[in-house]
């Protein structure tokens, strides 16, 4: 075969593949928006989206439990120790005895009362932590903010307070 034997031009072969890259690059786009609006609308750059994702779901179940009363699970999400109670002693810096008074049905350590709904509005990046914002019980005025731990995977309440769009 030589330079001038080349083989014949084939416009359907072509169609197709323009339509499959196409395809391709419109089901990329699908699914980073999807991941985008999952993850509920980041800013911050797409490597970051997993640790939103986790934060928000670490912080959802916490809140959940704690709607349940049920304290000692609640705990163990905290600090991320499900075998806590083998080793009081490792959070003595934030004992049991305390985050009952924090988070408690009958708490006046806090400003919201019993537990009784959350909303997650907003989680954004802050040092080495993810802030998440919460509405408690319906309340607008003022949310609650926890502080997810990106490498011991804890949570904590947030040194900050993040700057929340009007709705």
């Amino acid at each position: 075969m030589t330079l001038l034997d080349a083989p014949r031009y084939d416009a359907a072969r072509a169609r197709r593949r323009i339509q499959w890259t196409l395809g391709s690059l419109g089901s990329v786009f699908v699914l980073f928006l999807a991941a985008w609006l999952a993850v509920g609308h980041p800013v911050e750059a797409p490597w970051n989206w997993y640790n939103y994702w986790i934060a928000q779901r670490v912080t959802n179940r916490f809140l959940a439990t704690v709607e349940r009363n049920d304290l000692t699970a609640a705990y163990a999400i905290w600090n991320h120790d499900p075998n806590w109670q083998q080793h009081p002693a490792n959070y003595s810096t934030y004992p049991f005895a305390r985050f009952q008074q924090d988070w408690g049905r009958n708490s006046t350590q806090n400003d919201y009362g019993a537990f009784n709904s959350h909303q997650i509005i907003a989680a954004r990046t802050w040092g080495t932590a993810v802030v998440v914002a919460a509405l408690i019980n319906g309340r607008k005025s003022k949310p609650l903010f926890l502080a997810w731990d990106r490498k011991a995977h804890t949570l904590g309440y947030s040194p900050v307070e993040l700057t929340l769009p009007a709705e």
